[in-house]
């Protein structure tokens, strides 16, 4: 089995979760939602030896991508979102603000994803997995025995559906149709809060539990 090195860290006043992501062998890495504290991502990637690869944007709000811009400028690397919420990464300081909050606009990205694309970083290969219903242009990264879902599922619970361009029986399907179909114990990294596994989410959560 590959040896994935992950490094969890939260950041910003929302508490989103942003991962690190990385390969053993090659120490190439992916940062998945770095939505603040880009000096903070920084210092744990250099500690780790890591070299970023690619930023992955699971959606578009500001709590997940605030950070794109200085990751990118200090990285180089390629910054990747769905198509759907490519748009909302031009209008992060607006949305920011409604909130009473601040946040950089994102460069525009390098790479639009979709639907079952791969995304190989080092040995890693993810394979993304649109999962809307909290945006429009959700995705999942499944990568060997973890799956990255962003704010689609959550321990005992799912994504909010009460922004605009969510939708409850969207997000529904996209989590029994699409991460339910994956190995009971495959670990589940989801953009707040503790880890939890399809599994247990299948059996136990109230929203979608089978």
């Amino acid at each position: 089995r590959l040896q994935l090195i992950i490094k969890d860290l939260t950041v910003g006043p929302i508490m989103a979760n942003c991962y690190i992501v990385g390969c053993e062998e090659t120490k190439a890495a992916a940062v998945i939602d770095p939505g603040d504290e880009a000096d903070r991502i920084l210092m744990v990637l250099a500690e780790a030896g890591l070299t970023v690869k690619a930023i992955i944007n699971t959606h578009g709000h500001f709590d997940h991508v605030g950070a794109n811009q200085r990751m990118k400028e200090v990285t180089g690397a390629e910054l990747l979102i769905h198509s759907l919420d490519a748009p909302m990464l031009s209008q992060l300081s607006a949305t920011a603000a409604s909130w009473g909050m601040s946040s950089d606009n994102s460069p525009a990205p390098d790479r639009m994803l979709a639907d079952g694309d791969v995304v190989p970083v080092g040995n890693i290969v993810f394979t993304v997995i649109h999962s809307p219903g909290h945006t429009p242009g959700g995705i999942s990264l499944h990568a060997d025995n973890a799956v990255f879902v962003g704010d689609t599922l959550f321990a005992g619970s799912i994504g909010r559906t009460d922004f605009p361009g969510g939708d409850f029986g969207v997000l529904k399907a996209s989590i029994q149709g699409k991460l339910f179909t994956l190995d009971d114990d495959v670990t589940v990294y989801p953009g707040h809060m503790g880890l939890t596994t399809i599994g247990r989410e299948k059996r136990t959560n109230p929203f979608v539990g089978i």
